[in-house]
């Protein structure tokens, strides 16, 4: 019997297994998941004992893409809109401003030290300019950093929303080398577009998303969040239909969803972290197969000269630059620097460079392959160290909750509501039987230090509680007022009309 795809599908299995196995010296050792990953894609490959041949750079762009759209959508899930609103300035001009002046620094200084044609140098810093969202949610949440006041945001922010430039500096500089005649003001309106467009559909999308998901009864609750996968693609196809940033639009589609409460939301809060990590091991791995480590050799003097620019002299330069204005002190602005990780997003950029058939597209992706190595080995290994290094290091968020979901029939607006208790929250030090919770909000389990405890009327609440409430949905911001301070309340979406 003819082997059709069972060999294909054996393969993908064990490799899936195998990053899953070892993402276990991500937590014990501190290696970055995406080193791991790449590793086990380049042992598989050809030059590896895998002796996988893959050479497909179109399919390989295709599979980041789609892997991308999962991992930032999930990355908006997970951020709190309170977190936007403390870092959304200082994160946007380093999306922008920073990518800008990295890019220019960049091919200025391979021009001048490697002697490659400026404009070809220019498309390598294009290219290798922007932070990556994988890498950057990946180290600081796979490792619980948690840092003071809102460099966490910032950084996760900077690296969800600088695509748009970073692609339109690689398009126009890929557009310069193969069609120069094309006008100034196309690039321009590109740039308007991608930006303009990718946050006004993220902002309707993920309205859409919650209202909608309120007003329909699925047949399974499997559906919902299979529905919310399908509004995620569709956001980021519509959107790059028309031009505009497919990749910032699901960003902050989710960010925009994880405001509102909406039916199996911790279901689908679950679903997507899953898919966000299955994507990035097939991202990764796939692009370790893409490349030949033999092949990194040739650039490796140059590589690593640059890679040391870009971490003690570029990003520097443009994070001191972007944040002038900022009231960040020298060394979070250093630590800001460091946290700049370079990841998937440069390497899928350097795959447009090789279907464009550029000249010198091959030395462009080897050397943005080894300087991404080198940042995730560099930088993502030793962020724990620098936080504490530069005293920007605080005590853990708590942000992790037990994701119970609760499936009601028809009509019923109950629902489990968890929320972690906020230090100087109303219920701080009283008892249950004191706090006066409306009569149809009930406190079903505490989770303190650890452990579980079953509540009675003499329980008395402590902050950083894990408090689970069985909560009519149109109650619920009522019924967080007590466990909350009052610029962190959820915003409710409109119940579902039974």
């Amino acid at each position: 019997m003819p082997q059709l795809i069972e060999d294909k599908l054996l393969i993908l299995s064990i490799l899936v297994i195998l990053a899953i196995l070892v993402t276990r010296l991500t937590k014990n050792y501190g290696v970055p998941a995406l080193i791991l990953f790449l590793g086990l894609g380049m042992l598989a490959g050809s030059d590896g004992p895998g002796g996988i041949e893959f050479d497909n750079a179109p399919l390989a762009q295709a599979i980041g893409t789609i892997a991308l759209i999962f991992i930032l959508f999930s990355g908006g899930l997970e951020t709190k809109f309170e977190s936007v609103k403390k870092g959304y300035k200082s994160a946007f001009s380093l999306a922008s401003i920073g990518v800008i002046i990295t890019a220019g620094l960049s091919g200025v200084f391979l021009h001048f030290v490697a002697g490659y044609d400026f404009k070809l140098s220019l498309l390598i810093g294009s290219v290798i300019a922007s932070t990556d969202a994988a890498a950057v949610f990946s180290v600081l949440r796979a490792k619980d950093l948690g840092l003071r006041g809102d460099l966490q945001p910032v950084l996760e922010i900077e690296s969800g929303s600088n695509d748009p430039m970073a692609i339109f500096l690689t398009v126009m500089m890929i557009s310069v080398l193969t069609i120069p005649e094309k006008p100034l003001y196309d690039y321009l309106l590109l740039l308007v577009l991608q930006f303009g467009i990718g946050a006004v559909t993220g902002l309707a999308g993920g309205r859409f998303i919650t209202w909608i998901i309120n007003r329909l009864d699925f047949l399974s609750p499997g559906f919902y969040p299979v529905f919310v996968l399908a509004c995620a693609l569709g956001i980021y196809s519509g959107t790059a239909l028309i031009s505009g940033s497919g990749f910032l639009a699901v960003y902050i589609a989710g960010i925009v969803a994880n405001y509102y409460e909406y039916q199996h939301k911790t279901n689908t809060t679950r679903f997507f972290e899953g898919l966000a990590w299955l994507s990035q091991i097939g991202m990764f791995i796939t692009l370790g197969l893409l490349i030949f480590p033999t092949r990194l050799v040739d650039v490796a003097p140059i590589g690593i000269v640059f890679a040391l620019f870009l971490m003690f002299i570029a990003r520097p330069l443009a994070v001191s630059i972007s944040l002038m204005f900022s009231e960040y002190s020298l060394r979070e602005k250093v630590f800001i620097s460091w946290g700049g990780l370079r990841g998937a997003v440069p390497v899928i950029l350097a795959t447009f460079v090789l279907t464009a058939n550029v000249e010198g597209g091959g030395l462009v992706f080897n050397l943005v392959f080894f300087v991404v190595i080198l940042s995730a080995l560099g930088q993502g290994w030793t962020l724990p160290y620098a936080a504490k290094l530069f005293k920007v290091s605080a005590e853990k968020n708590l942000t992790k909750k037990v994701l119970i979901d609760l499936e009601t029939g028809r009509g019923d607006d109950k629902t489990l509501f968890d929320l972690f208790v906020q230090p100087g929250a109303p219920a701080v030090g009283q008892k249950i039987v004191e706090l006066g919770l409306p009569k149809e909000v009930l406190i079903v389990l505490i989770e303190r230090k650890g452990k579980y405890v079953i509540p009675s009327g003499s329980t008395r609440i402590s902050e950083d509680d894990l408090v689970i409430l069985l909560v009519d949905k149109h109650q619920i911001k009522e019924a967080a007022a007590y466990f909350k301070t009052a610029d962190d309340q959820p915003k409710l979406s409109e119940p579902q009309n039974g």
